[in-house]
């Protein structure tokens, strides 16, 4: 039965492939069709995106976005998991710290821009601190959220082999509550990755995000616009994926198993 429901290895890498020719065609049959002198065409964006490695524009830009992921997406989860499971494990914490990241987590990073750039000014700080924000509250929420719905019978069993409430944190809980805060973990990393493009287009001048409306404002070169968007959309499925094979990884796949 869970063989018939699986696709072969072969099917992994074709559909994706015909998904993507499929795409690639439909693209470019409307841009013949409709006869636009604005949007480009794969052949036009593929020039495009040459002329950028060519320049070393496009390298630099993916680096300075991924830079600041990394440091504010890194500063979330150092900050974010070690509260959202003392949170989990002290109920009565929670209860008292809940309304204010209730009130807090639906503003959208977006929202906190002007106040980024009040603090922080207009650079790396204010971008950095914008992903943060996005990153943060799914990470807290997934680690209370995983520490609550631990079985109880794993707590039992950690306090009948003697363990301190440290250990059985640590040794029993964190591991059970793992699937739910790598799926935190990566959920979060997709905003931090949408945040910091927003980000970039106000905040900094450098990154992809920046590329986007830099090529727009100056002399509306959208194929470098549809280029710019492109590579975002494949550095965001790459770390995505990067998530997927952490979830393959065996000490952390029997949590998987648990939780379905």
């Amino acid at each position: 039965m869970n063989s018939l429901a699986q696709p072969h290895k072969w099917e992994r890498f074709f559909w994706p492939v015909l998904t993507a020719g499929v795409f690639l065609a439909v693209w470019q049959f409307s841009v013949v069709w409709s006869h636009t002198k604005v949007f480009p065409s794969p052949h036009d964006v593929e020039k495009g995106l040459i002329s950028l490695a060519r320049k070393n524009v496009l390298w630099f830009d993916i680096v300075d976005s991924l830079r600041r992921v990394a440091i504010g997406y890194s500063a979330a989860a150092i900050l974010g998991i070690p509260l959202g499971l003392i949170l989990g494990w002290y109920p009565a914490a929670n209860q008292v710290v809940n309304p204010a990241m209730q009130i807090l987590r639906p503003i959208s990073p977006i929202a906190w821009i002007p106040l980024s750039i009040i603090f922080f000014g207009v650079g790396d700080n204010a971008a950095i601190f914008l992903i943060f924000l996005g990153s943060f509250f799914p990470i807290v929420v997934a680690c209370i959220d995983g520490v609550s719905n631990v079985p109880s019978m794993f707590r039992r069993a950690g306090r009948n082999f003697g363990l301190s409430p440290a250990q059985l944190l640590l040794k029993v809980v964190f591991p059970a509550a793992l699937p739910r805060i790598i799926i935190g973990l990566r959920i979060s990393l997709g905003i931090a990755w949408l945040v910091v493009v927003a980000a970039e287009m106000i905040a900094v001048d450098s990154g992809l995000g920046y590329l986007v409306i830099d090529s727009r404002n100056s002399g509306k070169h959208y194929d470098l616009v549809v280029a710019a968007m492109l590579m975002i959309g494949v550095i965001g499925l790459i770390l995505d994926l990067g998530f997927r094979w952490l979830e393959r990884i065996r000490s952390v796949r029997w949590g998987f198993r648990h939780e379905s």
